[in-house]
């Protein structure tokens, strides 16, 4: 139970960051319609959740929820995605980080284009 709340806090705090870096970067910086901000958020996130799972990985589960699962899931689920793309090119499992790439994104759209649909 105190793990589901590490993770409540950081994913509080990671959701925030994510809306006033993703609007801040919108208001300085425009690129003919490029989703910039949404763009740095998941390269931060990737970098932070790579820097916090290296740094962490002897540390207590509730610091690893508080930053790994809240704060980088907050952030971006992205950062999530990677790491287990990333373990899987470590564990040399091309055919499955393939496979994962692929089928996350065209679902990823597919259900997006879904729920477009549902809601209309």
């Amino acid at each position: 139970m105190k793990s589901l709340l590490y993770i409540f806090i950081g994913g509080g705090l990671g959701s925030v960051l994510r809306f006033l870096i993703s609007h801040y970067t919108h208001k300085a910086l425009h690129f003919n319609g490029f989703p910039l901000g949404t763009f740095l958020v998941n390269l931060l996130g990737c970098l932070l959740i790579g820097f916090l799972s290296s740094l962490l990985t002897k540390s207590d589960a509730a610091l690893r929820s508080l930053l790994l699962v809240g704060l980088c899931g907050g952030l971006t689920t992205f950062s999530t995605f990677s790491l287990e793309n990333l373990t899987l090119w470590q564990n040399q499992q091309f055919l499955m980080l393939s496979l994962y790439i692929l089928l996350s994104i065209l679902c990823g759209i597919g259900a997006v284009l879904l729920g477009f649909q549902l809601g209309k």
